[in-house]
């Protein structure tokens, strides 16, 4: 007798898994990778707030205004009433008059420090700014097409975005600092080995907000026009209406009003408390609350608004 055939192999199944952060890594790495990649890119990104830093910030050299050599020379009739003695006390008293105002105005001796600082801000905005852009580019393409047509949750797909432009931005800001103190930042005395940690958390939580509010506006759009002209509306006053440039105590009380609840001023506060600042870390939880709860808040909405907008 002839014997039976043998059975057919067991075919194994294709298990889906059901993890919601299923494909997270795999998205996230993509857009990393097409970052380092192109030193281009990666340079361009550098080379603009370096340009602030050399170029603005060394020309503001607003310390200069409240020297002694700026300062009109004393009227002869007050010199001659002041004995040898007096007029040495108020030379001396008008020396320390820089160290003075700008102390109190910046909290710090060195203007270029304190915008130093503001370029952290500066460097992670426009970061995450074109995570927007990146979202189009995908569906132009065809890449987002594909990926909803795999079990890869469409939350996932955002925050992956998010994601990369955080480390993107940290990684950036780390940069630019370090420029910064080779061009002359003076660090403060609460700076420790531990500051840098706390920059970067800061850095990345900030980072976190601003790409999913980026992320969450361009979702339904499909033209490359829509993220530009946002990205030129926002940028200007998300950095003017901070504390990157000048302190918000000084601005006028409407502008205050905004720069009051601008995420970005909470975390330059925070960045400045940590390298700059040599007043202790009061105000440093309340910095890590509002950019925490801000990040949690406009990512909570940009995954909402992905379950709804976010198709082919």
């Amino acid at each position: 007798m002839s014997q039976n055939k043998t059975a057919p192999a067991d075919v194994e199944e294709t298990q889906v898994s059901k993890n919601r952060f299923h494909g997270l890594w795999a998205l996230t790495h993509r857009d990393l990778k097409k970052w380092y990649q192109n030193p281009v890119v990666f340079i361009l990104g550098i080379i603009q707030p370096v340009l602030w830093l050399a170029l603005l910030g060394k020309a503001m050299n607003i310390g200069a205004i409240f020297s002694s050599a700026s300062m009109p020379p004393m009227p002869q009739q007050l010199v001659a009433t002041l004995t040898a003695q007096q007029q040495q006390l108020l030379s001396g008293w008008l020396g320390g008059l820089q160290s003075q105002i700008m102390t109190s105005t910046f909290n710090t001796g060195d203007y270029f420090s304190f915008m130093a600082m503001g370029m952290v801000a500066f460097v992670t905005v426009f970061t995450t700014a074109f995570t927007g852009m990146s979202v189009v580019w995908d569906r132009r393409l065809g890449f987002m097409n594909k990926v909803l047509s795999t079990p890869v949750a469409r939350s996932t797909i955002v925050v992956s975005k998010v994601i990369s432009a955080a480390i993107r931005s940290v990684f950036q800001a780390a940069i630019v600092t370090v420029i910064a103190y080779l061009l002359g930042l003076q660090l403060g005395a609460n700076f420790t080995v531990f500051s840098v940690l706390g920059v970067f958390a800061i850095v990345f939580l900030i980072g976190i907000g601003l790409s999913s509010m980026f992320t969450a506006i361009t979702l339904r759009t499909t033209r490359m026009e829509t993220p530009q002209a946002i990205f030129n509306l926002v940028t200007l006053p998300l950095m003017f209406a901070s504390s990157a440039y000048f302190p918000t105590n000084l601005m006028p009380s409407w502008l205050k009003a905004i720069a009051d609840v601008n995420p970005i001023s909470y975390t330059l506060d925070a960045v400045r408390r940590l390298m700059i600042f040599s007043n202790g870390y009061s105000g440093l939880v309340t910095d890590f609350v509002y950019v925490g709860a801000f990040a949690a808040v406009v990512t909570a909405i940009c995954i909402v608004l992905s379950w709804r907008f976010l198709n082919k």
